[in-house]
């Protein structure tokens, strides 16, 4: 006997995903990671949560464009107005990694309407590193 195939239409309910939004105090933090790759702009409130986010790539630019100066300073103006909309009037900047448009973010930042407290380079160094490659045979 051949089973019977019911026709199950599943009816895709259109979710309506409320965009969840953080509680931002006047003072926040602010984490720029700058790769070889790309810059991202992070504020935060003082728990650690994300209020606003921005990077060069979410700014349109791509390939060896995103780690410009300029790309930076775009991306991080953008975070910033987003996060002084939020309420954050004081930030902490912690900059990370080894990227060339680490100062035009933080100065995009003071230039914006944030007041900047504090600035904290925190990229990570190695104390001795990984163990080399094996000596090459030839």
């Amino acid at each position: 006997m051949a089973k019977a195939q019911t026709k199950d239409t599943p009816e895709k309910a259109a979710k309506s995903t409320k965009k969840r939004t953080v509680k931002a105090d006047m003072i926040g933090q602010a984490h720029i990671n700058a790769t070889f790759n790309n810059i991202i702009i992070t504020f935060t409130n003082l728990k650690g949560q994300t209020v606003s986010w921005s990077s060069a790539g979410k700014m349109g630019f791509r390939g060896a464009k995103k780690n410009t100066p300029f790309a930076a300073q775009l991306a991080s103006e953008d975070a910033t107005k987003k996060a002084f909309e939020a309420g954050i009037r004081k930030v902490k900047v912690y900059i990370k990694g080894p990227g060339s448009g680490r100062d035009s973010a933080m100065r995009s930042i003071g230039n914006n309407g944030l007041e900047v407290t504090e600035i904290m380079d925190i990229t990570p160094m190695p104390h001795n590193g990984c163990r080399p490659p094996k000596k090459r045979k030839v």
